[in-house]
């Protein structure tokens, strides 16, 4: 695995915290949805949902995610 993955200008960081417990990650701005649950800047969710892919196309089984304060993950299963 690369250890940085470029998907339309936004950085996505490679951690791999053993057992399994691998991803990319990468933050961006804060957004809210209208009934005001924190979701990912949109573009930054473009680009999770294309590297999920690109993962996806070279034979990882990969799953695109966010949690709060602007996050999204793409977990390797």
């Amino acid at each position: 695995m690369q250890k940085l993955e470029i998907i339309n200008g936004w950085e996505f960081e490679y951690v791999d915290n053993g057992g399994g417990d691998t991803f990319y990650q990468c933050r961006g701005d804060i957004y809210h949805d209208d009934e005001h649950d924190e979701i990912p800047e949109p573009e930054l969710w473009d680009a999770a949902l294309k590297l999920e892919q690109q993962l996806k196309d070279d034979g990882y089984v990969a799953d695109a995610s966010h949690s709060e304060k602007g996050w999204v993950e793409v977990n390797i299963l």
